[in-house]
């Protein structure tokens, strides 16, 4: 029912809007800052407000900003607006930053050297480009990548910095520390080719706004009104084009939520958000905080989560929804359990009358997707993965699977043509050519073409010297194959061969992720006894991901969940250095982990129906079983209002009701006891033993079996914080170190 009664003579428009809304729509003078929590209806607002300014006559469409960061929220905004005032929007300026910047631009391209049909580069042609520069300037581009180059540029970029303004200590030893003179080359070298990439849409328009008054001035009178949406997205070159653009009328409303702003690593800036008072004065503040999607136990369970923040501006949801289940959180023994537990609950679902497609698995880490596509394929549930590729088609999984490939069967020629200059070793077109005419002439594999040529004078010496290294790394790992573990194997000529070092020294922010990936490979080859088996099993695998339409679960990070619901939410992987991510934390200290959290409110607030939260006491990494601790996210949720369970009695939450699977687990409080616990199944968990010795204070020197010998800094109840000699400060359960 809607809140609003009917008013005579009111537009239709006004109908369902809230008290909130409708002030948000209704409040046109001067800048507004519209707080829209998670399922508010802020879509519903923008457009209403467009509609609402156009009705009244306070503008016409050509005087109307209205701008989003992807063009799917532009086309939805446009087809809602056009449904609400029952005609066309032409004229108006509705579209993304750089669709917008690139209009401005193309209209004053001579003011920073430019023709008005200027070209923006893609990102194959913004490396080549590099990659010439980088060879003029004799920089080694092994050790200075071009994509590395590349985002750093980026970087400045975002921050509205041209070359003459960056600090090129702030690259370090990047590019031999000439990081802002070959800056200042690779934007000459654009202006020659008439070209831009698409950081510089943004920045060229903030240089004509900074040195071109009048064309400033004309666009401030031009739009009437501005309306931003995602404003908490906004990076700082956005920030200031905002900015300039709205001194004159001042009209301008931005609705966001800083509770989710979670693109920091791309250049976002929460800073944006919280200083929009500062920014405008007088600002008008308005909260929407009436949730239309989740249950109020969800909304608690977030609400109390993210109430730990300090970064940010403060609102409560709440709903008129009636009650529904409480968040589960949930502790495992391993993360093969985990995906198991996840899998019967959807299958318990499912037969409850669920569709697929109201469920859905988000990760922190694209790796943790290994194990439940897994067992997804091992129980027939059909799933997809969103956002990105399945985990056995990405890029940096496939090149690792053709060189063990290439191993195993030495005349799989597809393989060899994937990894032969990947890594990089100066065996390019000319050489392929070659090969493949000496392969086709003899009715021969590359392989064995590579092992011929060799022999001859058929190739320049530098390329026979690197095929013939290339020959000889195969028949070495082909030996070692025979004697050695397979994932061993598989190890070694990552690191053999370079791989692993290409993506070490890429700068860009998805190497981290393939690194991990890659070694989430090696954990999976442990579950198979031979190279060859698990090469079949890859095989299977990938025939079966081939239909990817119907009735699917949905898989994906938790960064490409936002702005999706669902109606059932899995959030597994909720413990220390996983979620919050270590590496967020190492490099942003506490507004790293203010972001972290904030993509687990985000998560949470996916759920329409159901949340459920899991995390696993011990987890295989390089092939070795390490403990690990639960998220403190997990200690943030409202207690009295979850369903807590942990099935390892580890985490001081309650057991398990009734007798089950783990009815032989203790599960009180730490103390200074000893306990043994022996979960049901196999391998490394069979018999295990863990320790609760309590009994330590702050000061003690004590050893821990991963991170060595260190010193407790802070002792609660059975968790430590300890700053170990060598890996720094880790919180670390009791059970797992002894005194020095």
């Amino acid at each position: 029912m809607s809140l609003m009664s009917d008013r005579p003579g009111e537009p239709a428009y006004f109908a369902n809007l809230n008290p909130p809304q409708r002030q948000a729509v209704e409040t046109l003078d001067g800048p507004v800052l519209v707080l829209a929590g998670a399922g508010t209806g802020k879509t519903r607002v923008l457009t209403t407000r467009l509609a609402h300014i156009l009705m009244t006559g306070r503008a016409y469409p050509s005087q109307v900003l209205a701008v989003t960061f992807t063009n799917k929220a532009a086309r939805e905004m446009r087809d809602r607006l056009e449904r609400l005032i029952g005609a066309d929007s032409e004229g108006m300026w509705l579209g993304t930053f750089h669709a917008i910047a690139a209009r401005i631009l193309r209209r004053n391209a001579e003011a920073v050297g430019l023709k008005s049909n200027f070209t923006i580069l893609d990102t194959d042609d913004q490396i080549r480009l590099i990659k010439q520069l980088l060879a003029a300037e004799g920089i080694d581009d092994k050790r200075s990548p071009a994509r590395a180059v590349l985002a750093t540029i980026e970087r400045w970029k975002d921050r509205g910095l041209t070359p003459d303004k960056v600090d090129g200590e702030d690259a370090g030893d990047l590019a031999e520390g000439r990081m802002q003179a070959l800056y200042r080359q690779y934007q000459d070298r654009l202006r020659v080719l008439n070209a831009t990439d698409f950081g510089d849409l943004l920045l060229h328009n903030l240089t004509i706004f900074t040195s071109q008054p009048a064309i400033l001035a004309e666009y401030q009178r031009k739009f009437r009104y501005l309306l931003v949406d995602e404003y908490q997205d906004t990076n700082v070159a956005q920030y200031l084009w905002l900015r300039l653009l709205a001194q004159a009328h001042r009209n301008i409303c931005c609705v966001g939520d800083d509770d989710q702003s979670i693109y920091g690593w791309r250049g976002a800036e929460v800073g944006n958000i919280l200083r929009f008072e500062a920014d405008f004065p007088g600002a008008v503040i308005i909260r929407l905080e009436q949730n239309y999607r989740s249950t109020p136990e969800i909304l608690a369970a977030a609400g109390h989560l993210i109430a730990h923040n300090a970064g940010r501006l403060g609102k409560t949801l709440w709903t008129a929804g009636a009650a529904g289940e409480r968040v589960r959180a949930k502790g495992m023994w391993d993360g093969e359990e985990e995906a198991r537990w996840v899998a019967d609950e959807i299958e318990t679902e499912q037969r409850r009358g669920t569709r697929l497609s109201e469920i859905a698995i988000l990760v922190r880490a694209s790796f943790q997707m290994r194990e439940f596509e897994e067992r997804f394929i091992t129980t027939g549930i059909p799933y997809r993965v969103i956002g990105g590729p399945r985990f056995y088609e990405r890029q940096e999984i496939r090149d690792a699977l053709a060189y063990l490939r290439l191993i195993y069967q030495p005349d799989d020629d597809l393989a060899f043509e994937r990894i032969v200059n990947t890594p990089r070793r100066g065996i390019g077109n000319a050489t392929m050519q070659i090969l493949h005419q000496l392969g086709r002439a003899t009715g021969v594999s590359l392989m064995e073409a590579s092992r011929r040529v060799i022999e001859t004078d058929e190739l320049k010496p530098a390329a026979r010297k690197a095929v013939a290294l290339l020959v000889r790394d195969f028949e070495r790992w082909r030996r070692e194959s025979d004697r050695i573990l397979h994932t061993e194997l598989a190890q070694i000529v990552l690191d053999e061969s370079g791989y692993t070092a290409m993506w070490q020294a890429d700068k860009t922010p998805e190497a981290p992720g393939r690194l991990e990936n890659l070694k989430e490979l090696i954990v999976g080859m442990a579950e198979f006894e031979t190279l060859a088996g698990f090469l079949e099993h890859v095989s299977l695998v990938m025939d079966n991901a081939a239909d990817t339409s119907g009735d699917l679960v949905s898989l994906m990070t938790l960064h490409a969940a936002k702005g999706l619901e669902f109606g059932h939410v899995f959030l597994p992987g909720w413990e220390e250095g996983l979620f919050p991510h270590q590496r967020a934390m190492d490099e942003s200290g506490q507004a790293g982990l203010e972001e972290e959290r904030r993509l687990a409110y985000v998560g949470l607030t996916r759920a329409k129906l159901r949340a459920n939260v899991s995390y696993a006491a011990n987890r295989r990494i390089h092939g070795q079983w390490q403990s690990s601790l639960p998220s403190r996210f997990v200690e943030e949720l409202p207690q009295d209002q979850i369903e807590a369970e942990s099935a390892t009695g580890m985490y001081g939450m309650r057991a398990p009701q009734g007798r089950g699977a783990f009815d032989d687990i203790a599960t009180s409080s730490f103390g200074g006891y000893r306990r043994t616990v022996h979960p049901p199944g196999g391998g490394p968990r069979e018999g295990r033993e863990i320790r609760a010795v309590g009994g330590f204070a702050a000061g003690d020197r004590v050893f821990h079996q991963k991170f060595g010998t260190g010193t407790v800094r802070e002792v609660e109840e059975a968790k430590l914080t300890i700053d170990f000699d060598h890996a720094g400060e880790k919180r670390v359960m009791d059970s797992f170190v002894q005194k020095a």
